[in-house]
């Protein structure tokens, strides 16, 4: 590791990487050092990332295009990642729906639907902490970063499900983070606020996306949180910390 290359040797799994706060981190672990391991439901926009940070760094990231409603994908994510690399440092949990119906009051979910962004929200959460667990005991310092929202604490109108799945999400988070609390593992849970997202877009579709943040704001935090030689906070606001006098400083 160098100042210069400060995830340098690290493997990082980032979940959800095709667009987003995904597809920036997984570019800005990869700009740090980091082999970054990209999964999303897209192959072409993987492929699309992977061509970014090979014209960034002159490496290749590993792809892994699956569904996160496929609970057996993910366990063999975590088998294949044992397999070529034995371990994994760094991982980002960035994927999230609010489905097709976007903002829908409580009663008026479909069923089917609320299957969906139940699995892609909270259970592939708990699968992908049953998976990854082991792998990243094997770091020296495993690095969590799990992508919340405010919603989770404070529910609003019509924002019913995706709230409660990320609630969910975060309680298994921290419930986690006191179970492994004598391992070198670290959880961060990070709440980016406002972002010029695609689900943004969909949620406040007359918004002007110019007045928010770019995605790719979020890369030094998230670089930071990841490293081996940093004792991150529990929980993290992009806001503050970026509003923050030196907001490098995360020990």
């Amino acid at each position: 590791m160098t100042d210069a290359l400060p995830l340098a040797d690290r493997i990082a799994l980032v979940v959800g990487a095709s667009r987003g706060i995904g597809y920036e981190s997984a570019l800005a672990l990869a700009v740090a050092g980091a082999h970054v391991v990209a999964t999303a439901r897209t192959q072409g926009a993987l492929e699309e990332l992977d061509d970014a940070i090979y014209a960034a760094t002159g490496r290749h990231a590993t792809l892994a295009p699956f569904d996160l409603i496929d609970g057996g994908g993910i366990d063999r994510l975590g088998g294949s990642i044992f397999q070529r690399f034995g371990k994994l440092d760094i991982w980002v949990n960035a994927a999230a729906t609010l489905g097709a119906a976007g903002l829908t009051p409580v009663s008026h979910i479909d069923p089917r639907g609320f299957a969906k962004i139940e699995k892609t929200n909270f259970t592939a959460t708990y699968r992908l902490i049953r998976s990854l667990e082991p792998l990243l005991r094997t770091s020296e310092a495993g690095r969590v970063i799990h992508l919340t929202t405010s919603l989770a604490r404070d529910p609003r109108a019509f924002w019913g499900l995706y709230a409660a799945t990320k609630a969910g999400a975060e309680a298994l988070m921290l419930a986690w983070a006191d179970e492994i609390e004598t391992t070198p593992i670290r959880i961060s849970v990070l709440d980016p606020g406002r972002m010029r997202t695609q689900m943004r877009a969909q949620a406040f579709p007359g918004e002007d996306p110019e007045t928010l943040p770019h995605p790719s704001e979020i890369g030094p935090l998230m670089v930071e949180l990841a490293r081996a030689d940093r004792t991150p906070q529990q929980r993290v606001s992009f806001k503050d910390w970026s509003a923050a006098p030196t907001p490098a400083a995360l020990v």
